[in-house]
């Protein structure tokens, strides 16, 4: 294959220069012989230097042809990217024939959300008189009131709760901290959680600062979270499919319903960019339609 060379000099670059996993790598190079197997298929195989912006197109239309999901295109398309701007820079080619090239737009997904209402009956479905159901209740509490990811939940620290400041500290995705403001319903539920359950907890070496344990002492983990919740749904009979990020929805979608500051919920969520949290918008939008509509003289 005469493109060979190029493609051993890129896999190259993914594994020295970029630092890239294996499992990357092969991604990266997998979508590049899709880009030669539709050469393949039209008995054509130019030298990439010959490549231009006509045969990218047409190559797009193919793998949509072919059924590929719009969020795979776009990934091959970044593959591609990458491989040209590659070659750019390796001084192989003169010209990048990806430049110009779109991505499908991908349909972003609005997250599911609970009301006030469904939450209140998942958290008085919950027996507290038994000692993981004070545990759930307290989990509950605080991912609705913080709007945690689930493994900021099991990963939270006694040594990062400042009950009087009535803030927590969050480690986050890549390891970035961030402080999140904590309600009194969900300070209250953890107290009573830290001094009536967990003091009876053998707690193991290692885990004595976590504040969610298991029954044999080690911190929690994510599936029991998942599972409980699932168990709780239920036990209600709520036909939603909900999750621990459900509760995290909710917690962003709830403030800004009440007006609440795009950037402080993203500083709250720990979003790196704004356009993650715009996408809690969309209920608060429903919600002002719906306002137009009984409301207005004129509807």
């Amino acid at each position: 294959m005469i493109n060979q060379p190029y493609i051993r000099s890129f896999k190259t670059y993914l594994k020295l220069e970029r630092s890239l996993s294996g499992n990357s790598v092969d991604a990266y190079l997998n979508d590049i012989a899709k880009l030669f197997q539709y050469f393949d298929s039209i008995d054509k195989q130019p030298d990439v230097k010959e490549i231009d912006s006509s045969h990218l197109k047409s190559f797009i239309s193919w793998i949509n042809e072919l059924g590929m999901l719009p969020s795979t295109q776009a990934r091959v398309i970044s593959g591609l990217k990458s491989f040209f701007g590659f070659l750019l820079l390796e001084n192989l080619i003169t010209t990048d024939p990806t430049e110009l090239l779109e991505a499908p737009r991908l349909a972003r997904k609005l997250p599911d959300t609970l009301n006030i209402h469904e939450i209140n009956r998942l958290i008085d479905a919950i027996d507290a008189s038994k000692p993981d159901g004070v545990r759930s209740k307290a989990i509950i509490e605080v991912l609705y009131s913080c709007g945690l990811r689930v493994s900021e939940l099991v990963g939270l620290r006694l040594s990062n709760i400042f009950e009087e400041a009535g803030f927590i500290k969050v480690v986050g995705k890549g390891n970035r901290e961030r402080i999140v403001p904590i309600g009194g319903s969900a300070l209250k539920y953890m107290n009573i959680y830290i001094s009536e359950t967990r003091v009876h907890i053998p707690i193991k070496k290692g885990f004595e600062d976590y504040i969610f344990l298991n029954r044999s002492g080690s911190s929690l983990s994510r599936i029991s979270v998942f599972t409980m919740i699932k168990s709780l749904a239920e036990k209600v009979g709520l036909k939603k499919d909900i999750s621990p990020h459900t509760f995290r929805h909710s917690f962003a979608t709830h403030l800004i319903e009440g007006g609440a500051d795009l950037r402080a919920v993203q500083e709250m969520l720990g979003h790196s960019s704004i356009t993650t949290t715009e996408i809690y918008t969309h209920l608060d939008r429903d919600y002002l339609r719906g306002i137009i509509t009984d409301f207005h003289p004129r509807s």
